[in-house]
C-alpha cells in the first residue's frame, strides 16, 4: 500500500515539473512570436511605402486595375499594421499576448491586405514579378516551416545544458 501512494506522490510532482517547464516554454515562445509579428509588420509597411509612393505623384498616368488594387490593399494594411506594432509593444511590456478576436482578425486582415499589396505591386511593374511572388512565397512558406519544425524537433531532443522537460 505504501508503493501505491509513494508512486503516486512521485507521478505528481512529475506532473508538476512537467507543467512547469511547459508555462515557461510557452512563455518564451510568446515573446519569440511578438518580435516575429513585428518584423512582419514593420517590413510591410516599409513595403507598403515604397510601392505606393510612385503612385502619389500629382498629374501621373491613370493607374491600371494592379495598381489600384496596391494602393486599396496598403491604405488599409498601413493603419491596421501600426495599430498592431503599437499592441505588440504593450503586450511585450505585459509580457503577455491578448486573446480578444478583434485582435486576431485584425492580424489576419492585414497581413492578407499586405501581401496582395505586394502582390499587386509587383504584378503592376510586370506580370511575371507579380507570378514571381506569388511563387516565392510559397516556396518561402515551405522553406520556414521546414527549417520550424526542425528546430522544434531538435529542441525537444537531449542536448547538453539545454533545458527539458523532466523525465516521467
Amino acid at each position: 500500500m505504501d508503493e501505491n501512494v509513494a508512486d503516486e506522490a512521485w507521478w505528481r510532482r512529475q506532473a508538476a515539473a512537467q507543467g512547469e517547464w511547459w508555462r515557461k516554454r510557452a512563455a518564451g515562445q510568446q515573446e519569440e512570436t511578438l518580435r516575429q509579428n513585428n518584423l512582419m509588420y514593420g517590413g510591410l509597411i516599409a513595403i507598403g511605402v515604397v510601392l505606393v509612393q510612385p503612385f502619389l505623384t500629382p498629374g501621373g498616368a491613370a493607374l491600371d486595375l494592379s495598381a489600384q488594387i496596391c494602393v486599396v490593399a496598403f491604405s488599409l494594411a498601413i493603419p491596421l499594421l501600426s495599430a498592431l506594432i503599437m499592441l505588440n509593444r504593450h503586450e511585450t511590456y505585459r509580457r503577455r499576448m491578448t486573446s480578444s478576436v478583434v485582435v486576431l482578425v485584425a492580424q489576419q486582415a492585414a497581413l492578407g491586405l499586405g501581401y496582395v499589396g505586394v502582390v499587386a505591386g509587383f504584378w503592376h511593374i510586370m506580370t511575371i514579378a507579380g507570378i514571381a511572388i506569388l511563387v516565392g512565397t510559397i516556396l518561402g512558406l515551405a522553406v520556414h516551416s521546414a527549417g520550424y519544425v526542425r528546430v522544434e524537433e531538435d529542441d525537444a531532443q537531449a542536448t547538453p545544458g539545454a533545458e527539458q522537460p523532466p523525465p516521467l
